[in-house]
């Protein structure tokens, strides 16, 4: 059999995750009904040196590279190579590319609705999320509500939950948030607006220079790995944690409607099941490489700080009132809304009989659960 055929055979026939792995047995036998070569532009909303989420979105190219024998081609292109990181959906709407990569909170401008399918405050943990949207009711609600943008959208990576920031200077209360400058994106900026802060909203490659200069004064991004790769332990001593605006950030694939209708089933499948794939491989990406790049920030000086109890407080009682008015103000958002906060409410009950008392025992009892020295082991000299 041809090697690439082979491939493709294995690729569809392993991709069943994430609530796509029934599509992908009916793909068995690797014909595609889409014979002529498609080339297709995927504009992404991160830099290249953020190999988490720019490679999340080389890595659907290249799934469905291969699983099309190369007959499907997507060119990724990084944030500001033809189009700006926070310009990608209008791109896409437009057709001057066929797909992004984004984080879909980035949009809240034209509609708060937007926030649902990446990360609101106190919202869900990045299982929760996925379980929301894939089986739990939430594609089918952000799909309606994606179709008047003309956008066909599919969940691609998650980066778990990830960490409050790096201040300039220590938040020893709810009086030190008032007039901080603070780069954060989402829903969440409007929350922090309500207890004083300002909030800026700036892309990755401009976060470290607007840090140094001062011309903000707090910055939050994801989490160790990236936080480290973009430098601003050096320029902002104390990392906070948690990011309670994100208790998981889903990433995401906007595809042009009418594009993405033209396509074949073969290849729409295909499609899917890579974005999928990626989302997995996303998050297992970060829980492999955080832990190690949080070891060396604290051993490089970063002074690991919990926010204070009335700024937690405070920000939860601001958004509760945010989501009402907002619920109020905008029916496709109460629409959504009223799903998300029912499965939320139900997911909490539930793990705080099963995860959390788990995760809670094994984290007290780590130094317990580490092996014990083998007798008679020769010591280190």
């Amino acid at each position: 059999m041809d090697k690439s055929k082979l491939n493709r055979r294995k690729f569809l026939k392993g991709a069943g995750i994430a609530g796509v792995g029934a599509a992908a047995s009916t793909l068995a036998a690797p014909a595609i009904a889409q014979t002529a070569e498609l080339r297709w532009r995927l504009a992404s909303s991160f830099p290249k040196s953020l190999d988490t989420l720019f490679g999340t979105a080389e890595h659907v190219a290249k799934r469905v590279h291969d699983a099309t024998a190369g007959k499907f081609q997507i060119r990724v292109s990084a944030a500001g190579e033809i189009v700006p990181p926070f310009g990608v959906a209008d791109a896409v709407q437009s057709g001057t590319v066929e797909m992004c990569h984004t984080a879909s909170y980035y949009f809240i401008g034209k509609d708060p609705t937007f926030a649902f399918d990446t990360a609101l405050p106190f919202g869900l943990n990045a299982r929760q999320q996925t379980a929301w949207l894939y089986t739990g009711g939430g594609r089918e609600l952000m799909a309606e509500f994606f179709k008047d943008y003309n956008l066909q959208v599919f969940p691609c990576g998650n980066t778990g939950t990830q960490m409050g920031g790096w201040f300039r200077k220590e938040i020893k209360s709810l009086e030190d948030l008032k007039g901080l400058k603070f780069r954060i994106a989402g829903f969440a900026g409007n929350v922090l607006a309500k207890l004083g802060v300002v909030p800026q909203q700036i892309p990755a490659n401009e976060v470290y220079p607007s840090l140094e200069k001062g011309t903000i004064d707090a910055a939050e991004w994801v989490g160790p790995y990236d936080d480290e790769k973009l430098g601003l332990n050096k320029v902002a001593p104390f990392y906070y944690y948690p990011a309670f605006w994100e208790g998981s950030a889903q990433l995401s694939v906007f595809i042009n409607l009418a594009q993405w209708n033209a396509l074949s089933t073969e290849y729409k499948t295909i499609v899917e099941i890579a974005c999928a794939d990626a989302h997995n491989h996303m998050q297992s990406r970060y829980d492999v490489e955080n832990p190690a790049a949080l070891r060396r920030l604290i051993a490089g000086g970063a002074q690991l700080k919990a926010f204070p109890n009335d700024v937690m407080t405070a920000a939860l009682t601001a958004t509760n009132a945010l989501y009402d008015e907002t619920a109020k103000a905008n029916p496709k958002f109460a629409k959504v809304y009223e799903s998300w906060r029912k499965f939320r409410d139900d997911e909490l009950q539930w793990f705080s009989v099963g995860e959390n008392t788990f995760d809670s025992f094994q984290v007290r009892n780590r130094a317990r659960m580490a092996p014990p020295a083998a007798k008679g082991a020769p010591k280190a000299k």
